[in-house]
């Protein structure tokens, strides 16, 4: 997949839909991001696209397809099938690249999700499964049944992350390293506010002390770089881990030839320290207790100070 996803939720024009499509596969991007929830993208992408299969269309379920009916949402069964056979319709072809579950449903025991999302990848109309805004336990949990039961185990994770939300630090970027999956970040210029500009849902008159703060010092940052505010702000989600990919929500062509410059991007330490300082972020336990066990003489002993973390093997 590219090292960007392209986010179709804002597109509504067919015409720029063409334009935005073939700035972004000129550029080496593949990764498409759309849902029946986001108004008509998915009827857009695909009245649109071109030489679908050099495209990774992702696509989703869990939301209302009938607010009349309660077995029209949620991630059991039922409304998977439905679900899968609408999204194959308005995008015109007869199978996704990537299914995902929209948001963890409470109501519906994972083993029964796990098995009807395998079973839709045995049928060959999904080729690979992806879950969004769940708790890490449920994913790994989820994963490890797959595992043991030979499922097809989720392969993305989709979850908010930018320099103001880092809640997925904590737990579910590790876990999604740890079983080697892929996460999409969505939000990455927190809704407007780290983009140097007003954004849709953001006004810089409403901003709290924090965003104000962090929104501050990626204009600095950028103005030192000589780059636009969202470079910065991508280029930081991309920081931490390889396993990140942005996804970039554009409205027209133009705006996505301007994003896609962060790829090219590699903030300095310094520079995201800096930026880290501008918007506190606690770890919380026990992420922050566990590291202080790792250097600790009471844990590993007198040699502490020579082991490698990554193996617990003596340095000289």
């Amino acid at each position: 997949m590219s090292e960007l996803a392209l986010g179709t939720m804002a597109l509504r024009d067919a015409d720029e839909y063409r334009r935005v499509l073939d700035v972004f596969a000129e550029a080496g991007g593949n990764l498409l991001d759309t849902a029946p929830m986001y108004g008509p993208s998915e009827e857009l992408l695909g009245s649109v696209l071109r030489d679908r299969d050099r495209f990774v269309i992702g696509t989703k379920y869990t939301p209302t397809r009938d607010a009349a009916d309660p077995n029209a949402a949620g991630n059991h069964r039922k409304n998977l099938v439905l679900s899968l056979e609408q999204s194959l319709r308005n995008l015109r072809t007869d199978y996704i690249d990537v299914y995902w579950v929209h948001v963890w449903d409470r109501l519906t025991p994972i083993e029964e999700t796990l098995r009807a999302l395998d079973d839709a990848v045995r049928s060959g109309k999904v080729l690979h499964l992806g879950i969004s805004d769940a708790p890490a336990w449920v994913v790994a949990r989820a994963n490890t049944l797959a595992e043991l039961r030979d499922r097809t185990p989720f392969a993305g994770l989709q979850v908010p992350y930018n320099l103001l939300w880092r809640d997925a630090e904590r737990e579910l970027i590790p876990m999604a390293e740890a079983f080697g999956m892929s996460v999409t970040a969505w939000g990455p210029l927190g809704q407007g506010v780290l983009s140097g500009r007003a954004g849709r849902r953001s006004d810089p008159a409403e901003f709290t002390e924090r965003q104000r703060t962090a929104a501050a010092a990626v204009d600095k940052v950028a103005a030192e770089l000589g780059v636009p505010a969202a470079h910065v702000a991508l280029a930081w989600t991309r920081h931490r881990s390889p396993a990140v990919l942005p996804i970039v929500g554009v409205s027209g062509a133009a705006q996505l030839t301007e994003n896609l410059g962060a790829v090219d991007l590699t903030l300095p330490e310094e520079t995201v320290e800096f930026l880290e300082t501008a918007a506190p972020f606690e770890l919380g336990f026990p992420g922050d207790f566990i590291a202080g066990c790792d250097t600790a003489p009471a844990v590993y002993g007198d040699k502490v100070s020579r082991l490698d973390p990554r193996g617990y093997a003596l340095r000289a």
